[in-house]
């Protein structure tokens, strides 16, 4: 209609016949310029109306600058089997979300690891009032609230308890009611008035008087309320911005061809990600001194301005983000197809044609019908073989440096030469700061060149067996403990310490640190790519409960780590962790075969009966 309008009005008419033309040159010249006119006209028509599309919908133009891919042609089976695969290009924007990841990441961990102290101590005898010893006591505690070291241990159980719990309300919520974005947002301002709380809760003032702990208790539930928002849905918002989630070939600068690759890709999406997650652990290091010698007003205020960080960087670039729309459909047909297949199989959840039950056409047969279709069926059997594959994940965090504080214990028993006993902690994100630039540039780019498949089964298999060597080493550190102490097999209560070197401890914390990465950063890449687009969040939150469960589980072990047991403290849960992945890789090794991601499946499958009538695909 805008062409049809600007030709009518623009564009006078002028009349010529064929004979006048090919006699009179005057008249060629004329009818060709006119036709050049003519031509730029319309075009200049379709660009404006292009522009004036897109200025509506800001959004489309963020989508289509990386959902060009017409020309990009998929790889023949046989150069998959020849040609290496390689990582795609990472979207500046999915950096600038690991930022904020690290942000956030930054100012919870910065404040949690000082609520013990705020909580179990009192204000410190001689010192400034608002936390901090005194200057003439370098050995005292920091302190505020003294409520006893039973009511800060059990609020730091609640706390990691609700910050990876809340995280399935979280996913809930962006992913059928508001959007990942918008949900994330939510998080944001929750967490952003708990920190400004938290810092009035700690002023010196406040703690004189004897009111710190009423603040402090809204703060402390509102930052795991923002954190719950905010963390199930970051996830699926950095992967989303890559949009070329299927495998086309290239041809490189050198004249190699290559296969680019979503899993490579998302992979190393993944490893970036994990490692800001501990870039940002790292902080929890400052905080833990600022507390002691300066107060824990500053111990809060410098991750809340950190925090600032968070709606800063996301309202810059929300307009460029790819913002995926909430799909309630696909959660409610996830338990409804769940909930029918466990009716027809009478409860038998592992018969091995689980969802076969379950598949329109099986229904459509016993005169059955049904609002979903076979693709939903299969979305339906990804996603629950994920969230089978994630409770395999407790165990594995039990080994991961030990049950509890034995670890810390361990390390009072030894020989430290000045080093606090819980040093040797800090060596966890430093490993995986080190570790996952060298497993994504160097170690998964040297397997695709050789053609080597390292499924996500692969990965998390040997993830566990790094675990499990790591809690063999601190046995045989604790048995070598237990022999060379003054006091044998009471070495945790004994005035003197074993001349082992607390250094020892190192490989301990460094195979577990590898294993998160093979074990941890898989589990969060299965999360994205087995489930539908409408439960990606949702997923993820199941992913993060694991570390919830593993902390009940450690609580309930607790009480039974005393001397002269501590040996089996670490051989205990590796002998399980050994034990299960055996079960593991049995029952789920044939996925490292599937495909990766639904996406691909269903483009490779062909669109299914009710897709055709619509016309478009579900993901």
């Amino acid at each position: 209609m805008l062409l049809q309008n600007h030709h009518k009005q623009d564009v006078k008419p002028v009349r010529f016949s064929v004979s006048s033309i090919r006699q009179d040159p005057k008249a060629q010249v004329a009818y060709f310029v006119r036709a050049i006119s003519i031509s730029y006209n319309m075009a200049t028509s379709v660009e404006a109306a292009q522009d004036k599309s897109l200025a509506l919908d800001p959004e489309a133009n963020a989508v289509s600058l990386s959902d060009s891919t017409s020309d990009r042609l998929p790889p023949t089976t046989e150069e998959k089997q020849k040609l290496r695969k390689i990582a795609g290009r990472i979207p500046w924007v999915s950096y600038l979300l690991c930022i904020v990841e690290l942000a956030e990441r930054a100012s919870f961990y910065g404040c949690k690891t000082v609520f013990n102290n705020f909580l179990q101590f009192p204000l410190p005898k001689g010192g400034n009032g608002a936390g901090a010893v005194a200057k003439n006591d370098p050995n005292g505690h920091a302190g505020a609230l003294n409520r006893g070291l039973q009511f800060a241990s059990a609020m730091v159980l609640l706390f990691n308890f609700l910050a990876y719990v809340i995280p399935i309300f979280g996913a809930w919520l962006g992913d059928t009611k508001t959007g990942r974005f918008r949900a994330i947002m939510y998080g944001v301002i929750i967490g952003g008035v708990a920190h400004v709380i938290m810092v009035g809760g700690a002023a010196p003032a406040v703690l004189k008087a004897g009111n710190g702990l009423a603040p402090f208790m809204v703060s402390f539930f509102l930052l795991a309320i923002g954190a719950g928002l905010f963390k199930p849905n970051v996830v699926p918002l950095i992967v989303d911005q890559y949009t070329d989630q299927t495998e086309y070939v290239k041809t490189l600068k050198s004249g190699e061809r290559v296969i680019v690759d979503p899993e490579t890709t998302i992979q190393r999406i993944m490893l970036i990600f994990y490692m800001c997650i501990n870039v940002g652990a790292f902080f929890m290091i400052a905080t833990t001194y600022i507390e002691k010698y300066v107060g824990f007003w500053l111990a809060f205020l410098l991750p809340g301005i950190i925090y600032i960080l968070l709606p800063v960087l996301l309202m810059w670039r929300y307009k460029t983000l790819k913002r995926a729309p909430p799909q309630g459909s696909d959660l409610n047909n996830f338990f409804k197809i769940v909930g029918l297949a466990i009716k027809e199989n009478k409860g038998r959840v592992w018969a091995k044609n689980f969802f076969e039950s379950v598949k329109p056409s099986v229904l459509a047969a016993k005169g059955k019908t049904v609002s979903w279709d076979s693709q939903a069926v299969e979305h339906a059997r990804r996603t629950l073989s994920a969230c089978q594959i994630f409770l395999y994940q407790p165990l594995f965090y039990l080994n991961n440096g030990g049950v509890g504080t034995v670890l810390s214990n361990q390390g009072a028993s030894m020989t430290t030469k000045g080093a606090p006993n819980d040093l040797i902690h800090n060596f966890n994100p430093l490993t995986l700061m080190v570790f996952a630039p060298i497993m994504s540039f160097v170690l998964y780019p040297l397997l695709n060149r050789h053609h080597i498949k390292f499924g996500p089964i692969s990965r998390m298999t040997v993830g566990y067996i790094s675990a499990i060597i790591g809690s063999i080493v601190g046995a045989v550190i604790q048995w070598r403990v237990y022999k060379t102490s003054p006091c044998g097999y009471h070495a945790s209560t004994c005035d003197s310490v074993s001349p082992v070197s607390i250094w020892w401890q190192l490989p301990t914390v460094m195979l577990g640190a590898i294993g998160e990465l093979f074990t941890a950063v898989t589990a969060y890449e299965m999360a994205y790519a087995r489930a539908p687009e409408g439960m990606k969040s949702t997923v993820v939150a199941i992913n993060l409960a694991m570390q919830a469960l593993s902390s009940a589980l450690a609580q309930i072990l607790i009480p039974s780590i005393k001397d002269p047991n501590l040996i089996w403290a670490w051989a205990a849960p590796g002998i399980a962790l050994f034990v299960q992945t055996i079960i593991f890789w049995v029952r789920h090794h044939h996925v490292n075969d599937e495909k990766f991601l639904i996406r691909e499946t269903f483009e490779e499958e062909g669109p299914s009966v009710s897709e055709k009538k619509q016309g478009t695909s579900k993901d």
